[in-house]
């Protein structure tokens, strides 16, 4: 279950980064409420992960899922460049995530 946590702990924070990028283009409550939110899901699930996982790991994680998954929807939603040197930094993190799973 800690897994999923940490997941979704990635998911939220690449929703939260989403929503800075959105906030500083439009400046809305809505896009603010949706940062916060984003942020603070983020935070809740990345503590509940830690009550099992050890702390390295899951920070690692976390951050690269909200990393990778950041630049992935600034390509797809923002117009960012797709170059395959991003793309393959981008499947070096994810790879290095679950490199500390096979090995944790």
């Amino acid at each position: 279950m800690e897994w999923i946590f940490l997941i979704l702990a990635g998911i939220f924070e690449m929703m939260g980064v989403a929503m800075i990028n959105k906030l500083n283009k439009d400046r809305s409550w809505k896009a603010f409420l949706l940062m916060a939110g984003g942020f603070t899901l983020s935070f809740l699930f990345l503590s509940q992960a830690m009550k099992v996982l050890p702390m390295g790991t899951a920070y690692a994680v976390w951050t690269g899922i909200g990393a990778s998954g950041g630049a992935v929807v600034g390509m797809l939603v923002y117009g960012e460049p797709r170059s395959l040197p991003r793309i393959l930094c981008i499947a070096t993190v994810l790879a290095s995530a679950v490199g500390l799973k096979l090995v944790g």
